[in-house]
């Protein structure tokens, strides 16, 4: 298959010192992970070839993909992809020890052309670990974390789109605001708009999230996190357009799987989850179809079926990682 102009090459892999391994980076819910993803039985690949594909769609730092990799077979492949270019050394040096893994950098809404891109028709398992990583928490330069002074950027690929300084030094007061409500749920959103326009120009996050501490500081509110949590992650979602984006990942992630193949997503907060937990129970319901319409059997069933409920960290990963304190993990497979 000839190069596709509108993909990013596969990443070669450079040479480096450096170590750049997650040594700080804990996977969350990694054995529930590993024991939903490498369960199933794909009857596409394993059957005909005596192998599977998997995909780690947002691979960061590689903490999931590194413990994959120790449980795979010889023959079995995983393919990772990330939109942040950071994620490029990381996975470049797992390139040079392992042959069974490639990476690409792309979105995970990109899927769908990554996998033609490569001659791959199905996989056999896909993990979507959704949000922002620690390791782009931890690098105040990225701009995402309110608790270290840095640029106000907050893009997952830096060379890409709007920063979030820019868009908030530019944007009308009722269009932050709605950003603030629609995917941060922000109950102060019209008030911290207001004062972000008087404040304008903002330039860094400690700037912003001293506003946002300002307004929302209250006597009688008790505060359970940083006050700003709610502006940051709604700013983030807004400039990334990680609701799009999730739409297209799970759409093209299930519609990328083999027969008995599983796509498990990792979500941080209730509006990401409750998109996920709306599309897999449509996913796994029989169409809805006229009574006694007739119709071939075949036309009724679901498509997928979930498995198990919601998964969230036990005590043990709490007390070893607070930052999982939010996971939810679902999963639903491929049945037809």
């Amino acid at each position: 298959m000839s190069p596709n102009p509108n993909l990013p090459p596969t990443q070669t892999v450079a040479s480096s010192s450096d170590d750049v391994g997650p040594a700080n980076h804990v996977p969350v819910l990694l054995n529930e992970v590993i024991a939903l993803l490498l369960s199933m039985e794909s009857s596409a690949t394993l059957t005909q070839q005596g192998s599977r594909t998997l995909v780690d769609g947002t691979f960061g730092r590689g903490g999931h993909s590194r413990h994959l990799l120790q449980r795979l077979s010889a023959s079995d492949r995983l393919l990772a992809i990330d939109r942040d270019p950071d994620a490029t050394r990381a996975a470049n040096q797992i390139a040079a020890k392992d042959q069974r893994f490639t990476y690409a950098q792309a979105r995970f809404s990109e899927l769908g052309k990554v996998l033609a891109h490569r001659g791959i028709e199905h996989v056999d398992g896909i993990l979507l670990d959704l949000g922002v990583s620690s390791p782009q928490l931890d690098l105040a330069d990225r701009g995402f974390s309110f608790n270290a002074d840095g640029p106000l950027d907050m893009r997952m690929n830096p060379a890409e789109g709007q920063s979030a300084a820019d868009w908030l030094n530019t944007a009308q007061e009722n269009d932050i605001a709605k950003v603030l409500w629609q995917f941060g749920e922000e109950r102060q959103s019209r008030r911290i708009a207001r004062e972000i326009v008087a404040a304008r120009p903002l330039a860094t996050t400690l700037e912003l999230a001293d506003l946002v501490a300002r307004v929302a500081a209250s006597p009688k509110r008790v505060l359970r996190k940083h006050p700003a949590t709610r502006t940051f992650q709604a700013i983030r979602m807004h400039i990334n357009a990680e609701t799009e984006e999730l739409d297209q990942g799970l759409k093209q992630g299930f519609d990328a799987l083999s027969v008995g193949g599983r796509l498990a997503v990792i979500s941080f907060h209730s509006l990401e989850d409750r998109k996920v937990k709306r599309t897999f129970k449509e996913l796994s319901q029989p169409p809805q179809l006229p009574r006694r319409l007739p119709v071939r059997h075949n036309l009724a069933e679901t498509p997928g079926r979930l498995v198990g409920g919601a998964i969230r960290p036990g005590l043990a990963e709490l007390n070893a990682n607070p930052r999982s304190r939010s996971a939810t993990l679902r999963v639903i497979e491929r049945v037809r």
